[in-house]
């Protein structure tokens, strides 16, 4: 069965960083792309970092040049650096992975910035 755990959220200060950990358990299969998203109360979700099976990596403006995804296929983990964060920042962030050809979702961490 396979399964997504989120590490890493928490409480920060405008202008600190916060490193998200998503780790897939009980696949055996690679890592071909995964994304992050992030949903504030009584907002829709929004996405925030992608990266495909290449490596390549794309973002919103929102976060580009603040947040960098990167995949670990030796330890089925992909992180998410937040740098510079901002109160705005403040939501669930949830990763979504796609492991051989099957998406998943991880459970969601809570990420808040104080000002």
């Amino acid at each position: 069965q396979v399964r997504l755990v989120e590490s890493g959220g928490g409480s920060v200060q405008a202008g600190g960083s916060l490193r998200l950990s998503c780790k897939a358990s009980g696949s055996t299969s690679m890592i071909n792309g995964a994304d992050w998203y992030r949903q504030a109360p009584g907002k829709q979700r929004e996405w925030v970092a992608s990266i495909m099976k290449n490596g390549n990596t794309n973002y919103p403006d929102s976060v580009k040049g603040r947040f960098t995804i990167a995949r670990d296929n030796a330890e089925n983990t992909v992180d998410l650096q937040m740098n510079s964060l901002k109160p705005e920042d403040t939501a669930i962030y949830s990763c979504f992975l796609i492991l051989g050809s099957t998406g998943y979702w991880g459970q969601g961490t809570q990420v808040t910035v104080s000002s």
